[in-house]
């Protein structure tokens, strides 16, 4: 592939980084990729960064809700089964989430279509969707992306539906 072929894209960190292997020389990620103000033109693209150096920069120094450029080819899928993903050959932290200071003990933070309310006098996540509906309760922020897989899986991939 030539340079001509990478894509770049601005997005936020949509969650933390995991390690791509047992020696942490790779990371993936998932980037909220949002070009117009329409939710319906929003994605989020799975991302994976295989250059060690960027690796333990994606592992070590980006929290969720970071905006970041990255440069990249488009993996697309060669069978039903496979997913689609950037590989990722640069990355570029364009600004840093906000952070909150000691005056807040509570924030309400968007992931995805779900709304979460971290209070820092407890370890319970309280999560509606974005229309309002209850989701549930994490009873730690660790547990949350089990709480929203379990809420998807009951209720398919819009969450609102009966």
């Amino acid at each position: 592939m030539s340079g001509a072929d990478a894509i770049v894209l601005d997005g936020f960190l949509e969650e933390e980084t995991v390690p791509g292997d047992l020696h942490c020389s790779t990371a993936r990620f998932r980037l909220t990729v949002s070009p117009t103000d329409e939710r319906t033109d929003e994605m989020i693209l799975p991302c994976s960064v295989t250059d060690p150096q960027m690796a333990h920069q994606a592992l070590h120094e980006l929290t969720p809700g970071d905006q970041l450029r990255v440069t990249g080819y488009l993996r697309l899928p060669r069978t039903p089964d496979d997913p689609m993903s950037l590989v990722v050959t640069e990355l570029v932290l364009l600004q840093p989430a906000p952070t909150f200071s000691n005056a807040f003990t509570a924030t309400l933070e968007r992931y995805g279509p779900y709304a979460c309310y971290f209070d820092a006098d407890t370890d319970q996540v309280p999560v509606w969707t974005e229309t309002g509906a209850w989701v549930g309760v994490a009873d730690t922020p660790a547990e949350l992306a089990q709480l929203l897989e379990a809420f998807e899986q009951r209720h398919g991939a819009g969450g609102d539906q009966p």
